[in-house]
């Protein structure tokens, strides 16, 4: 048997380990995800488990829809505009994210906006977003749509 098994590997080429590759966050920061976007909709990770910034919320709210996370996309909701359930549509592909432009949202402000275009398979959304802070955690208010 061990003749049998040295000659069976000498025939077939070994197989190698596939290794999954990280995936990059939808957010087109270029990053993994679980260190980008994915350390916020869990919650773990390193550094703090909340968006920074307006538009790191942003950007993680979008990586949300692509990922159907319904319950990040509540979390991060403002609690006077929250509606009772997302609504996601498992149809729905979303293809990129272009951050637009932003007003304060930074570390300093307790509101701020982006602007942002979010493409989908067929179309794109155009839209100014509001973020206010909430307990100190940045959360989105509402937005006005553009037509594209």
């Amino acid at each position: 048997m061990a003749g049998m098994s040295s000659r069976r590997s000498s025939k077939a080429p070994a197989k190698a380990s596939r290794v999954k590759a990280p995936r990059l966050c939808p957010c087109g920061l270029g990053q993994v995800y679980e260190e980008c976007c994915g350390r916020f909709h869990t919650g773990i990770g390193t550094g703090t488990a909340a968006a920074p910034t307006a538009e790191a919320l942003m950007r993680s709210r979008y990586s949300a829809f692509v990922v159907r996370d319904e319950a990040y996309l509540l979390r991060t909701w403002h609690p006077r505009t929250r509606p009772a359930e997302v609504g996601l549509d498992p149809a729905m592909r979303w293809t990129g994210l272009e951050i637009l432009g932003t007003t304060e949202g930074s570390a300093f402000h307790t509101t701020g906006t982006v602007t942002f275009r979010a493409s989908f398979r067929g179309g794109s959304l155009h839209e100014r977003s509001r973020f206010e802070r909430v307990d100190g955690a940045w959360v989105y208010v509402d937005g006005d749509l553009f037509d594209v």
